[in-house]
């Protein structure tokens, strides 16, 4: 399922992470395991699975950004929705969320027991996949009373700066959010950043691993091959994080490794 990473490879991955924003570790995910979970997930788009209480969001036909529509949801078999989220309610993603090498991460940066904030595959169909713009992940936005700081990233197909690979700007975490409502970093602040100097991109081999500071200005880009480009991220909070929200009834968050010590 997963590889046996040295710790001495996890102890500069997470250096990495805490300076730079951001850490690969290659190869983490075998064949048969991403076999698994790219079936699965062709199941769930493809309606043959009943679904477990899932969120969808198709992609925007135009390849832009600015065109995704929200709340329509699930709206029939199709590889052309950008965001699946909840699959921690689905049992294969689910014992990925919480595999041994993220329990090390995790325990490392927040502590464990934490819990989930979300868990999401992100996808880019093959000739369709729009970008996605400069973000961070965290502010008034994701209605928390702390912000996270770590997120899992996990490539199911193979991604490089054609298909709509990660690109981020190094260090860009220890600035903090670039607003209080976090999210989209605004086009002035892009500008001065100067990111087309600065970014780095992340080409990522099928199975390769991610961590993500989730402050870390990151972005992708569209889909231009003919090849699907699906990642799977889990964000991770510390155990005491609730939900600030008030209009609707709060979030609870799912614990994970409870059991622990």
């Amino acid at each position: 399922m997963i590889r046996d990473v040295d710790p001495g490879e996890v102890e500069a991955a997470l250096s990495s992470w805490g300076t730079d924003g951001y850490a690969v570790i290659r190869n983490v995910a075998d064949a048969a395991t991403l076999t698994a979970l790219r079936d699965r997930l062709d199941d769930l788009v493809g309606g043959r699975l009943p679904d477990p209480g899932l969120f969808f969001q198709r992609d925007a036909t135009t390849g832009d950004y600015a065109d995704v529509t929200f709340g329509s949801g699930y709206e029939g078999p199709s590889v052309a929705y950008r965001k699946i989220e909840r699959l921690e309610r689905d049992p294969l993603f689910a014992a990925w969320i919480e595999n041994d090498l993220f329990r090390r991460v995790a325990a490392a940066t927040i502590g464990v027991p934490c819990a989930l904030y979300r868990a999401t595959v992100f996808s880019k169909a093959a000739r369709t996949g729009s970008e996605t713009p400069w973000h961070q992940d965290g502010g008034l936005f994701w209605g928390l009373d702390r912000d996270p700081c770590l997120q899992i990233w996990t490539a199911l197909d193979d991604a490089d700066a054609s298909s709509g690979c990660l690109q981020v700007v190094p260090g860009s975490h220890h600035g903090g959010l670039a607003s209080p409502m976090g999210g989209r970093v605004a086009a002035p602040l892009v500008e001065a950043r100067d990111v087309e100097r600065n970014a780095v991109w992340l080409p990522a081999a099928a199975g390769d691993v991610v961590l993500l500071h989730n402050f870390t200005w990151h972005q992708s880009g569209p889909n231009r091959t003919e090849r699907p480009r699906r990642a799977f991220t889990a964000s991770y909070l510390h155990r005491d994080t609730r939900c600030t929200r008030t209009r609707r009834a709060p979030r609870t968050f799912t614990p994970l490794w409870a059991r622990v010590v």
